[in-house]
């Protein structure tokens, strides 16, 4: 099966680059000289569209996608508060 193939590529596609041209725009919503805060905003929304992201994949996307052992994915997956499949 082709990655183009799947009902959702577009959607993750589309999000992931949406974050990739935020995150190399030259302004935040909150400017990165400001004390802890700054860089907050990058890392709270990069969170949140990689979670979205994986959450729509699925466990088994990301399981064959992803090199290492499951009890490392588990463990990791636990850490996100990600649904389990």
């Amino acid at each position: 099966m082709s990655r183009r193939s799947e009902p959702t590529s577009r959607w993750k596609d589309l999000r992931l680059w949406l974050l990739f041209v935020y995150l190399a725009m030259p302004f935040d919503l909150i400017p990165d000289f400001v004390p802890i805060v700054g860089y907050g905003d990058d890392a709270i929304i990069v969170c949140a569209v990689l979670r979205s992201v994986v959450r729509r994949a699925g466990a088994e996307a990301v399981r064959r996608h992803r090199p290492g052992s499951d009890d490392g994915l588990a463990a990791r997956w636990r850490a996100a508060g990600l649904p389990r499949d």
